[in-house]
């Protein structure tokens, strides 16, 4: 009996601990409500770490902490410098320029002469009179180092110096730059943003040519160590702006930031606000007149959309082709545009206090033409109401989702087969479709994006509002929202401006007024400098 349980437990291996991954209850403490994040506290800042003389202790340290024993995409090339001085070149195979490296690193490194001339500066011989490169910089620091090989860069480290020579060969293959998918134009430039961050300076550069423009590089805050760009006009932009900007940029700690769009709400201060207080976009002419104005621009490295920042209202229902449209044209899109937004956020939430609580107000061919309409509609008017809305969105994602011109297929044959079911199965009336159509459409007439999904909130709570207290609940709700909406800033600037506080602006707010000379950029950011002489 022993010897067969013996083989049972041989035969089930309950000795033996699991190969395959199980997760395991082993952190003490208790979540907090609805999960969340556990955060550990921060812990003492690492110490500095400085190149070693030690040619083999470079390449020790790089290897072990790169895993080069599994991780082939580190390269370690030594060679002799001018036949008698050791040295090393490192990079990441794929993200340097391997031709560039060989051309003007390599070869002329063993091709130099005169080397027993260069003394105790080792670093700044090779600098100066061997290595064939634009941006060649001598670094101490040995993490900034190694940061500098997983960027793409190539560091050159030297037998006897203490200093690593860092050189921007960077060669990984980018997508060119292309035209504007959500922000397109008919009679502006057609170029966008891509994911290069190098690409994406070089577009705006390429209009805003004057000598005050400044690009500051920084980490992007997290792990990942991506780099982003801050870029401001130093004679013009305020100067306790861009500090602000920097100084939420720099609380940045995380795990990792991908795109702008972590950036923005890592960086926020009302993240319950569904208004976005960042501008952004796909096109350098837009982010090039924002500078041009004063505002900062943040670039990420591997994200095609620039943040601008700070944002107003009225930048966020502004199209790009306004400016390009001649003024009567201009004037009546925009015109357009706000009439549609008021349309898509007031029309349901009207309808329904119209027609639940106020039907002394409407004539009685319109009551008729609803009573008729609900006579087998099973469902309260608000529930409808709010069902073909939550629908519409539904519709609005699922094409978002689909790929290419199928996702406007599944869009257009989504909304009329289910709106006719839903009329057809006695769901829905065809007043509430009808209202919820031009809503929809109304919502399509807002310039952002970010803006469109934020009026849905509104317009479910002001629905809701009508469906509690009629037009006076509409009213109070609508009233509590705009008295929010006044009280906001976007780093610092009311949400309202510049009509509310007014501030000097060149021409109307909504109408766009007569494109004129002027040499003085609007002060809601209080811009300094001689552009306001």
């Amino acid at each position: 009996m022993e010897k067969k349980s013996k083989k049972l437990h041989e035969y089930l291996d309950f000795d033996v601990p699991p190969s395959s991954f199980e997760l395991l209850e082993t952190e003490s403490g208790a979540p907090g409500l609805f999960g969340g994040w556990k955060d550990l506290p921060p812990g003492p800042e690492e110490p500095l770490r400085f190149v070693s003389p030690s040619l083999q202790e470079n390449e020790r340290r790089l290897r072990q902490e790169c895993r080069s024993e599994i991780n082939p995409d580190v390269i370690f090339r030594r060679f002799m410098i001018g036949g008698s001085l050791p040295a090393m070149a490192v990079f990441m195979d794929g993200l340097s320029d391997a031709k560039m490296i060989s051309d003007f690193i390599l070869r002329q490194g063993m091709n130099a002469v005169g080397i027993e001339k260069a003394g105790g500066n080792l670093t700044g011989f090779v600098i100066e009179h061997v290595i064939a490169m634009q941006d060649a910089s001598p670094e101490r620091d040995f993490d900034e180092a190694k940061r500098a090989i997983l960027e793409g860069r190539t560091a050159v480290f030297l037998e006897g110096d203490d200093r690593a020579i860092v050189m921007d060969t960077r060669g990984f293959p980018t997508r060119s730059v292309g035209e504007a998918q959500n922000e397109t134009v008919v009679l502006g430039p057609r170029e966008a943003f891509t994911e290069s961050i190098r690409t994406n300076i070089s577009l705006i550069r390429r209009i805003v040519r004057v000598d005050d423009l400044v690009c500051e590089f920084r980490s992007a805050g997290g792990r990942n160590n991506v780099r982003l760009a801050v870029l401001y006009r130093e004679s013009v932009a305020n100067r306790t702006l861009v500090n602000e900007v920097k100084r939420r940029l720099a609380k940045i700690d995380t795990l990792m930031v991908l795109a702008t769009g972590m950036l923005d709400q890592l960086s926020e201060e009302h993240s319950l606000s569904p208004i976005p207080q960042t501008l952004s976009t796909e096109r350098p002419d837009r982010a090039a007149a924002a500078l041009m104005q004063g505002q900062v621009t943040v670039l990420f490295d591997g994200s095609p959309i620039a943040s601008i920042m700070p944002v107003t209202l009225f930048a966020l229902m502004s199209s790009p082709e306004d400016i390009y449209l001649r003024r009567p044209l201009g004037a009546f899109m925009r015109v357009a545009r706000y009439f549609g937004a008021f349309v898509s956020i007031l029309l349901p939430p009207l309808f329904v206090a119209l027609a639940l609580h106020h039907q002394g107000m409407l004539s009685s061919e319109i009551l008729a033409t609803v009573i008729s309409s609900r006579q087998m509609v099973y469902l309260p008017l608000p529930l409808e109401m709010i069902l073909m809305q939550v629908l519409f969105q539904l519709i609005r994602q699922a094409g978002l989702s689909v790929p290419g011109a199928l996702g406007q297929s599944v869009g257009i044959i989504g909304g009329l087969i289910m709106g006719q079911a839903a009329v057809s199965a006695n769901i829905v009336s065809t007043v509430v479709l009808i209202v919820v159509a031009l809503s929809g459409l109304g919502n399509f007439t807002i310039a952002d994006y970010r803006l469109q999904m934020a009026a849905f909130y509104f317009r479910l709570a002001l629905t809701l509002a009508s469906w509690a207290g009629g037009l006076l609940g509409l009213s109070t709700a609508l009233l509590c929202t705009l008295a929010w909406l006044v009280s906001i800033k976007s780093y610092g600037v009311p949400f309202f401006a510049p009509a509310a506080p007014k501030t000097y602006a060149k021409g109307p707010v909504i109408l766009r007024g007569k494109l004129q000379q002027h040499r003085r950029p609007p002060d809601y950011t209080n811009t300094v400098g001689k552009e306001q002489a």
